[in-house]
């Protein structure tokens, strides 16, 4: 499943984000390991509060400080390893050759500029070139992720315009210095499902187009089918399976991941109580001892209680578990 080091444009390895508290110190990230190869495109999923956010965050360097530091690990980005760079150096990637979408269009946008004064702002500030090339780009751009009237949309306000047509103006954004890697956050959680399905397509023939590798960060496991390659399931701050999406779907292997599918909603399913998984994402501050997800879990013996399991190889397809089911 892995691919070689020349294959992965991103390598993240054994990456530890903690927040330094009042009430303790949280472990919100403790310990990630994945890869996103060239053009490839990686999920990352799971309930909120796994880390998943943390961990694009840490990737690019933007953990809110002063509580959140990067502890340890290595973010290996097209083999330079970002922990490592000067934060003048990092500027440069972000944005340039890693650009973030966001759950949220409304927290991207700057109610007070127009979207095509934001989009070509970004333009100008990885690129130099002058302020009419930048807006003859933000038409292209705004053109290319398919808002009607790209002319007249460039002077209108995030308020004017749609969710949908926001999302899209935060795509164009990521878009602009045609970037080697998109992290996209829950980019169609605000969204309905007629919009969502427009957006995912989108981002998918954008992909296509343009041969970006993205890595995808959302709960919905529908969304991973469609898009994904690769998946990576999170919970508790680490990685507990880690495998190609079909050998995910066809042969799930940890007993989180098997609650996950079991609670996707389905017409075959019809008449029938929707399984839930019971509890809640432990807090960062206090894991529990052992498997993180032993309280949830209906397998769970002394041996999960007591001990972590470590990350085992079935066939390429990685899993944290003591009971894995082959």
């Amino acid at each position: 499943m892995a691919n070689s080091d020349k294959e992965n444009l991103l390598r993240v390895r054994d990456l530890k984000t903690y927040f330094f508290t009042e009430d303790g110190v949280a472990k919100a990230v403790d310990g990630v390991s994945f890869d996103v190869g060239r053009g490839e495109t990686v999920g990352l999923v799971g309930e909120s509060g796994c880390g998943k956010t943390v961990t694009a965050l840490s990737i690019l360097r933007l953990v809110p400080q002063p509580a959140g530091k990067i502890v340890g690990g290595e973010v290996l980005f097209d083999g330079v390893d970002l922990l490592k760079i000067p934060e003048q150096e990092m500027r440069r990637i972000r944005g340039a050759k890693i650009s973030m979408v966001f759950q949220e269009p409304m927290t991207s946008l700057n109610p007070v500029f127009t979207v095509g004064e934001q989009v070509a702002e970004a333009i100008r500030t990885h690129r130099r070139v002058s302020r009419r090339e930048a807006r003859e780009k933000t038409v292209q751009l705004l053109k290319k992720v398919e808002i009607p009237d790209p002319e007249l949309r460039y002077f209108e306000y995030p308020h004017q315009l749609s969710g949908g047509q926001k999302q899209r103006v935060v795509i164009a954004m990521g878009l602009c210095c045609n970037p080697s890697l998109i992290i996209a956050d829950e980019p169609t959680t605000a969204l309905d499902v007629t919009t969502e399905a427009q957006v995912l397509d989108l981002l998918l023939s954008l992909q296509k187009e343009f041969g970006m590798s993205v890595l995808l960060i959302t709960h919905d496991l529908g969304i991973v089918a469609q898009l994904t390659q690769r998946v990576a399931v999170m919970y508790a701050g680490k990685i507990v399976e880690y495998c190609a999406t079909e050998e995910l779907f066809a042969s799930p292997l940890h007993p989180y991941t098997r609650a996950l599918l079991q609670s996707i909603p389905s017409v075959r399913k019809e008449g029938e109580r929707l399984k839930t998984i019971p509890g809640e994402v432990p807090s960062p501050l206090r894991f529990p001892a052992g498997c993180r997800f032993h309280p949830r879990c209906e397998l769970a013996d002394s041996l999960c209680k007591s001990r972590a399991p470590e990350m085992t190889s079935h066939n390429s397809h990685l899993v944290w578990c003591w009971k894995v089911k082959t």
